[in-house]
């Protein structure tokens, strides 16, 4: 009924969920923390390059499936301060050039590792 997801080329697990589930060809990517798998640490920079880091780690596990952005039919963008929105929003917007995906975006007290951004997505086949 489901099939675990996961991939090298994103961070692992930091606690007892998956990478990513798919079911029923709709595939859920876990929160997207900012963190290089190369080096277990986050990206060097600010929002900016956090943000891509976050997408990137996304657009790998999807690609372990055979799946791209254009798949992402809904995002959640979870940021520590909503501030930093409009740095996310310009690397956010370089990932889904086409048609977007649904999305949230909010602010919250704290992020997991105290990250500045994390984002997850529900992707279709």
């Amino acid at each position: 009924m489901k099939t675990q997801i996961a991939t090298s080329k994103a961070p692992a697990a930091i606690g007892p969920y998956s990478q990513a589930i798919e079911a029923n060809g709709i595939v859920f990517v876990s929160g997207q923390l900012p963190i290089d798998p190369a080096t277990g640490e986050f990206a060097q920079g600010g929002v900016k390059e956090l943000t891509r880091q976050s997408l990137t780690n996304m657009q790998n596990i999807l690609a372990e499936v055979g799946l791209t952005m254009d798949n992402v039919v809904k995002t959640t963008v979870f940021l520590a301060d909503m501030a930093d929105f409009a740095d996310m929003n310009s690397v956010y917007a370089e990932f889904f050039p086409g048609v977007c995906p649904a999305r949230s975006a909010v602010a919250v007290k704290t992020l997991p590792k105290n990250a500045l951004v994390e984002i997850e997505c529900i992707a279709v086949r």
